[in-house]
């Protein structure tokens, strides 16, 4: 029989589960009110919230955009997809077998893209925020 401490309830905030750490982080300070903006409207962060934004609207547009084109065209084009055009391949295989390579360029535009303007964005936040 153990005359011990009860474990903390679930609802107790010292209370962990088995794969929590139980060394606390401590809060962050409290913002230097010698005019530096707030995290939330810095330019920077705008800025770099608007380039991961369009980024990844141009990478989803063109690997689902062109996913979208070969369904409709599959739903209202049979006659154009069912063309022959050589050795038994016709336009609709075709179509069908550039999917695998639009989404890989999809993919090396957006990580080419992000490494030359994303990244050294962020890098510069956060050596800006690492300075304070």
């Amino acid at each position: 029989m153990s005359h011990g401490n009860p474990p903390p309830s679930p609802h107790h905030p010292d209370y962990l589960l088995p794969w929590q750490s139980s060394e606390r982080t401590p809060p962050d300070p409290p913002p230097d009110p010698a005019g530096v903006p707030a995290p939330g409207r810095h330019s920077d962060l705008r800025r770099l919230r608007t380039a991961y934004r369009l980024l990844r609207r141009i990478a989803a547009l063109t690997a689902l955009g062109y996913f979208v084109v070969f369904l409709l065209l599959s739903g209202f084009a049979k006659e154009l997809l069912d063309t022959q055009l050589f050795g038994g391949l016709n336009v609709g295989l075709v179509l069908g077998l550039c999917q695998l390579p639009v989404t890989l360029v999809a993919i090396v535009v957006y990580e080419r893209t992000a490494r030359r303007t994303v990244d050294p964005l962020a890098a510069r936040i956060r050596r800006a925020g690492a300075a304070r």
